[in-house]
């Protein structure tokens, strides 16, 4: 049996914005970008709700389902919170990149820090030559990793 775990994001309205940046940083490749209003629309027997259509399609431009590939095949999927619902942050995780060499991590460190905020610099650690902690201009926070360093 083969596992695969893959991070899904809520944005409050700017995953379009954040994946565009995140392609960037990573070297990544968006492989989807569908908004609400590209959804089918329900059975006819499901009445509309309040921010949607008279279909019952949620409104808007915003993204129902984005998906972004990352080099090595780990994917990011991501969406905008539905129309009417509260969108509170993302808490309570963090993004680890693992990285071969030392200055592949620092670049992605600094793409990724444009804007957000460096909790920890990139400094050596016991399991890493370098490692480093941030939470970037949309709120993610990650741990980018450098050279892991061999356990014995």
């Amino acid at each position: 049996m083969s596992i695969t775990v893959t991070p899904y994001l809520s944005f409050g309205g700017n995953t379009r914005e954040a994946f565009a940046f995140y392609e960037k940083a990573l070297g990544a490749k968006i492989e989807a970008m569908m908004s609400y209003a590209d959804m089918p629309a329900p059975p006819a027997a499901e009445a509309p709700t309040e921010g949607c259509a008279s279909n019952g399609a949620p409104m808007g431009d915003g993204i129902m389902h984005a998906r972004l590939a990352l080099p090595g095949g780990a994917m990011i999927f991501a969406g905008d919170v539905p129309p009417g619902m509260p969108f509170d942050g993302i808490k309570g995780v963090m993004l680890a990149l693992q990285y071969d060499t030392i200055t592949q991590a620092h670049g992605v460190f600094a793409a990724l820090s444009q804007g957000g905020q460096v909790t920890m610099p990139m400094a050596p650690a016991f399991w890493a030559k370098t490692f480093g902690m941030l939470t970037d201009r949309f709120g993610v926070s990650w741990a980018v990793n450098g050279e892991p360093i061999p356990f014995s």
